[in-house]
């Protein structure tokens, strides 16, 4: 193969309509675009122009909704948490939001650290965090570990 071999494949490219170049060529005269008025003329954009009256997209309310005070939370796994302690980045026995940063568990701490549970709960885990849903707790504690939550954005919203 070579380069003045090379050719696209059939059917894939097409020849461009010149257009307004007589009756004969099919497109000759309006050239596709029917007789008089706005669209044909050159240089119209009439996308979501509704003949000066309020358009739809201005006149139908926005959807979703966001909250000013949100919470940003970074979430962390079990298993993450696990494979730090194994590979000796952790130390299982106090476990803070600072330690897991420090240790680059997480990247950034946001506004909390929630633990989540995925994967399996390291011996003897004492972890302190900002969140934790209710199955990384029973994990932790079945393991042999202890949870202290500092404060849960969730609480705020109820109160």
């Amino acid at each position: 193969m070579k380069l003045n071999e090379l050719s696209p494949a059939d059917g894939s490219t097409k020849k461009r309509m010149r257009v307004g170049r007589g009756v004969g060529s099919g497109k000759g005269k309006t050239a596709g675009r029917g007789v008089k008025g706005q669209k044909a003329r050159s240089g119209v954009a009439v996308n979501g122009f509704e003949g000066g009256q309020m358009p739809i997209y201005m006149r139908l309310p926005k959807r979703g909704f966001k909250a000013p005070g949100a919470k940003t939370m970074s979430w962390v796994n079990l298993g993450r948490i696990a494979k730090a302690v194994e590979a000796g980045t952790l130390d299982a026995s106090n476990v803070t939001e600072e330690t897991l940063v420090a240790s680059g568990v997480v990247r950034n701490a946001r506004d909390g650290i929630r633990l989540l549970a995925k994967g399996d709960a390291p011996k003897k885990l004492n972890i302190t965090v900002t969140g934790a849903s209710k199955a990384a707790v029973e994990a932790v504690e079945k393991a042999g570990g202890s949870v202290t939550v500092t404060g849960k954005a969730k609480d705020a919203a109820e109160e």
